[in-house]
């Protein structure tokens, strides 16, 4: 879609296929390139998809409601639809070399597992020789991610050597690489080892896998148990933690956000469902497509990209998002998928049942003790004793014939597809299992996926996303202040009733949104936390940086040019200087100060200073203007300089401001119709202050009148408190 947008742009740049093109109606042109082009690619990705009998009719479909003849596979020509033929052949070939192996299925190299798979349906984990390495799942019949069908068979890992696939904007400064018996892996933002039974992380490695274990035990909707799940109670965590207590204010209405009060066992089960990504959904990545298209096509979203400058027509804001987006959860497959591979880490459904296997590690002069066996704790997780089988004790059902099951360990837990006769009208509900038949909360033909579980690649994709968003649309928050998914009562779970009530998932940010994400995969019963929250940091970092380098190939964004961004907590001082353009977007692109000026310095999580200037004079005849706030602890010069070029310097001296301002800084200036934003250099934190600078501005300090006044020709103007000027 970018290079067919890109070829009929001057200024933009193209990425793979570097062709130019003109057209008397440039957007008819458009729209039939595209077309072609990506008809021609879904067409290929989809032909052996499981649902291909649907979708690619749906593909001709389309195509003969805009009257483009399928028939034309042409490549010669200048024709639009001959342009967008070649793009295809050009991603498609492109595909041959990235070094997935699509020829050949996308099938493994030379990776190879250690254990033996695990068979879920029967009890424990007796096959596994390595607890800390990834163990496949065998099963009568699994049903992949994406949908394909893997009968009678253990579904390989998928794609464990994928870290040397041409990411997006990844670069080897982010690159680590090792190698085991001969071949190598490719480590992006390597996260360093998870947590290992009997070595470093012991502790972790337990806690986090109990912890699965315990978040099973909440699934039960008739526990009584309700919570809010609005955003006045949810999300707002720091990065990498769970902290958060939400916000009060819905910053874009002013109001508080309003409670949200469901059953709790509702809520963890939807969210389970809702960010699974399995069969018959999108993938995780995909998913963040679907959260971008609910964005774009919200009454209230203004589709100004980076939140600055003009207001761009729906297909120039589909193709960059979609352009930014996709390098995102490219580069986050990439960087993912080969952590990975190298580090090999087995799912919760192997470490669970093979520490229940071991007995309990708790009470070393206890029964069934073992080392590595799983911890203890009353009422949750215990040892099944000839007294708790006794009728009416709590595990008289688990006793088995002849009391076999003595000294086994038992949980409080979901309890697994076995108790879901007809998953339209039955749960399995919460209650005490045996843990070597523990099951995580998913379907029955899916368990968990057939990749390793270190990294989350869920976490990874959802905030990598997250941040790409927030700087796409210059707004940490969804449109309006909250983010909204309508799960209906009894219709919405797939493999058990429920929920019980209508659930309606709520998000204030893109943040808030990708930490539910993560979560999510822990009452699912797919990742500990260790698996997490490296996933949240990786993404942190990855997000960023494809939006930087996606705005490269947007072409010059003539908005706003910062030499200097200060802001002094403790004086409330803010000093910005800084050269912006008029005149980009038409003779009516012009700095218009007759209704005063508004300033805003925003720093990357949303925290802003405004400053409203309401009176501007002309100080001296050829545009130095002065402008004033209402209460004169603020003001701001403008200098024209050049023919379309405005120099300016505003000062606030107000109250004290609370630290924590994290740059870059993006600063906003309106003007009457004119509106520019710009982002901050580098930001260090000094003796109480963010000082944003450019590297020009850190040697001798020059006066704000220098600065401002210095002339393009080279003559230095001087400003004069009494009005008079002097050239040297």
């Amino acid at each position: 879609m970018w290079d067919s947008w890109a070829a009929y742009d001057d200024c933009a740049v193209n990425y793979l296929h570097l062709e130019k093109a003109s057209a008397e109606d440039v957007a008819v042109a458009r729209h039939e390139t595209m077309s072609y082009a990506v008809y021609r690619i879904l067409g290929s990705r989809f032909v052996n998809s499981p649902g291909s009998a649907t979708v690619l009719p749906s593909f001709d479909a389309k195509m003969a409601e805009f009257g483009y003849d399928i028939a034309n596979t042409s490549t010669v020509g200048d024709t639009p639809a001959a342009l967008g033929n070649r793009i295809a052949a050009a991603v498609l070939a492109f595909g041959d070399v990235d070094t997935s192996n699509e020829a050949n299925g996308y099938a493994n190299l030379f990776y190879m597992t250690i254990n033996p798979p695990l068979l879920p349906e029967l009890p424990g984990n007796p096959t596994i020789l390595d607890p800390n390495q990834w163990q496949a799942l065998a099963l009568d019949f699994f049903i992949g991610q994406a949908g394909f069908p893997f009968p009678f068979g253990v579904p390989p890992f998928l794609s464990p050597e994928w870290g040397t696939v041409t990411p997006f904007a990844l670069t080897v400064d982010d690159l680590t690489i090792y190698e085991r018996d001969g071949h190598e892996y490719w480590l992006y933002h390597d996260p360093g080892s998870p947590p290992f039974i009997g070595g470093v992380g012991d502790a972790a490695y337990r806690s986090g896998f109990d912890q699965v274990l315990e978040w099973s035990a909440s699934l039960d909707p008739t526990d009584g148990v309700m919570i809010d799940i609005s955003p006045a109670s949810r999300g707002n965590n720091t990065l990498g933690t769970n902290d958060g207590l939400g916000r009060p204010m819905n910053p874009k209405t002013g109001f508080p956000y309003p409670a949200n009060i469901v059953p709790a066992a509702d809520y963890y089960r939807v969210l389970a469902e809702f960010w699974a990504d399995g069969p018959a959904s999108e993938t995780p990545p995909g998913h963040w497509f679907t959260i971008a298209n609910y964005v774009s096509d919200h009454p209230a979203v203004e589709k100004r990209i980076g939140g600055v400058g003009p207001i761009v027509d729906d297909l120039e804001w589909d193709v960059k998002l979609y352009q930014a987006l996709a390098g995102a959860v490219h580069d986050s497959a990439v960087a993912a998928w080969g952590v990975k591979g190298w580090y090999d880490y087995l799912r919760p459904i192997s470490a669970i049942r093979y520490m229940a296997d071991n007995g309990q590690s708790s009470e070393p002069m206890g029964p069934s003790y073992h080392p590595d066996g799983i911890t203890l704790e009353p009422g949750r997780v215990e040892v099944v004793t000839l007294a708790s089988v006794q009728p009416g004790e709590r595990h008289e059902h688990l006793a088995g014939p002849g009391n076999v099951n003595v000294g086994k360990i038992a949980a409080r837990a979901w309890r697994g597809p076995d108790f879901i006769p007809d998953p339209d009208t039955s749960t399995a509900g919460v209650g005490w299992i045996l843990v070597e038949n523990w099951w995580p909360y998913q379907r029955p033909t899916f368990v968990t996926p057939p990749f390793a579980g270190y990294v989350s690649g869920h976490s990874t994709f959802s905030r990598a996303a997250a941040e790409m968003m927030t700087l796409f649309t210059g707004d940490p928050y969804f449109p309006g202040g909250v983010g909204e998914f309508f799960a209906p009562q009894n219709e919405f779970l797939v493999f058990e009733e429920g929920p019980s009530v209508d659930v309606t998932l709520q998000w204030a940010t893109y943040r808030d949104a990708s930490d539910e994400t993560s979560i999510s995969r822990i009452y699912g019963g797919i990742h500990p936390t260790a698996d997490d929250i490296p996933g949240r940091l990786m993404g942190f970092e990855i997000g960023p940086d494809a939006y930087e380098l996606a705005e490269t190939y947007w072409g010059p964004w003539k908005t706003l040019d910062l030499s200097q961004v200060v802001v002094a907590y403790g004086s409330g001082k803010v000093h910005v200087r800084g050269v912006m353009q008029v005149g980009v977007y038409g003779e009516e692109d012009v700095l218009d100060l007759s209704q005063g000026a508004n300033f805003s310095v925003r720093d990357k999580n949303g925290m802003t200073v405004s400053i409203d200037l309401t009176s501007c004079e002309e100080k001296r005849v050829g545009g130095i203007y002065r402008c004033t706030s209402d209460d004169g602890t603020s003001f701001a010069y403008f200098r024209k300089h050049g023919e379309d070029r405005v120099k300016f310097v505003v000062i606030q001296r107000g109250e004290a401001l609370g630290e924590g301002l994290s740059g870059p800084l993006t600063v906003k200036i309106v003007t009457g119709d004119l509106e520019r934003a710009g982002v901050s250099p580098e930001c260090m934190e000094t003796n109480g202050s963010i000082v944003c600078k450019t590297s020009a501005g850190k040697g001798k300090r020059a006066s704000r009148a220098n600065w401002l006044f210095r002339g393009s020709s080279g003559t230095q103007l001087q400003w004069n408190p009494k009005g008079t000027r002097s050239g040297r």
